[in-house]
């Protein structure tokens, strides 16, 4: 079962640390290896959101996500987004962006670097979403239910989520306007594109998160009434409606996944360059880490540990709140990578251990935990 999860990582792993040693001779296979080491820990809590978003799809859109989907993340996210961000912000071509990416590192890292504002603001505002959508609904398991119980109710309220992250981001880019014009305003323009990308990013998550969830309702509707559809269209001749039902809500939440990884990879795109600004490199290390990733996300699908430890996914969405305040945060100011990644771990490992608490004390009282004894365990302390 785990050679068969893990078997493309393990082999990509080889092979990329062979055209490290080849492109960059010992010193690129060392830059290779932790920027692997740093991808996977930054995405760790990346891939439990993705188990469970995954785990509604059935084996063929699973293994979309493990082909064209690593497609995308390692040559689209880790290879290709650098350069046109590169392209974008400078105004230049895509071939004049390759050629400075690869020609003129330095200058290549100083554009990304002026970039990171918008970069920031778009990840940070899609990752904030996720987490105020996650903690503003009621749930009937809650982790940390002294927060979560007061904000299920508060959730009640309509659009109450997209109206914190509108405030957050106004703060935000209010912030970034009246420290760059204090030194001498020559940055004042990035704050109305800290704006326009935050708004952007919300927008990107209402858009493609709405579709997700709109084909998803429908075909758990579907599923309900599964006999009947079936009788339905083998009467009206047309039996592939409700296949293509299920087509579509795969595609949309295989095209949320995506965005979703997009933005998971922000920061370890970003924080790469603190260890190298050579793009082969970055591209190889980053790309390696989000294969393990892919298959760490299949793994806890097909041994079910989301529904074996409850709260997993509770503290990778508090691991994504965290995150979402940090990429903000580095709009202004810098943050160490090993932060930003010992912040997901801690939470995610807590969540973990209070899962393992509670798994014990259900076995313990024969699976028929007292109510008293459950609000203590669902506390996480």
């Amino acid at each position: 079962m785990l050679l068969k999860t893990f078997g493309w990582s393990f082999a990509i792993t080889a092979i990329g640390l062979v055209a490290a040693v080849f492109y960059g001779g010992w010193q690129g296979f060392g830059i290779v290896a932790i920027l692997s080491v740093l991808e996977i820990s930054l995405s760790f809590d990346n891939a439990v959101v993705n188990a469970g978003i995954l785990k509604k799809m059935n084996a063929f859109w699973q293994k979309i996500f493990l082909t064209v989907g690593v497609l995308i993340a390692v040559f689209g996210m880790r290879l290709v987004f650098p350069v046109v961000i590169v392209a974008v912000s400078a105004r230049m071509g895509p071939i004049e962006a390759v050629n400075l990416a690869l020609n003129n590192k330095d200058r290549y890292q100083e554009l990304v670097t002026d970039a990171h504002p918008s970069i920031a603001a778009f990840g940070g505002m899609f990752l904030l979403m996720i987490f105020l959508d996650f903690i503003f609904e009621d749930r009937d398991i809650q982790w940390l239910r002294w927060i979560e119980r007061p904000l299920a109710k508060l959730g009640k309220v309509d659009m109450l989520s997209v109206c914190i992250a509108m405030i957050i981001l106004l703060i935000t880019a209010f912030t970034f306007a009246t420290h760059a014009h204090q030194h001498g305003g020559a940055h004042v323009d990035k704050a109305q594109t800290v704006l326009i990308a935050g708004i952007a990013g919300l927008i990107t998550y209402m858009v493609v998160g709405g579709l997700s969830g709109y084909f998803e309702d429908k075909l758990e509707a579907e599923e309900e009434a599964e006999h009947e559809a079936e009788e339905e269209a083998v009467r009206s001749g047309k039996p592939r409606s409700a296949v293509k039902l299920a087509g579509q809500a795969a595609f949309f939440m295989f095209l949320y996944l995506e965005v979703l990884d997009a933005s998971f990879s922000f920061d370890g795109v970003i924080g790469a360059f603190a260890i190298t600004n050579d793009i082969v490199l970055m591209a190889l290390g980053l790309g390696i880490g989000a294969m393990y990733v892919r298959s760490l996300t299949v793994y806890l699908v097909r041994q079910g540990t989301l529904d074996d430890y409850v709260y997993l996914e509770h503290g990778a969405h508090y691991a994504i709140g965290a995150l979402a305040v940090i990429l903000m945060i580095t709009i202004q100011y810098q943050i160490n990578e090993v932060i930003t990644g010992l912040v997901g771990v801690v939470l995610i490992a807590w969540s973990f251990w209070s899962s393992v608490r509670r798994n014990r004390a259900l076995a313990a009282a024969g699976g028929d935990a007292g109510s008293s004894e459950k609000t203590e365990i669902s506390s996480g302390v």
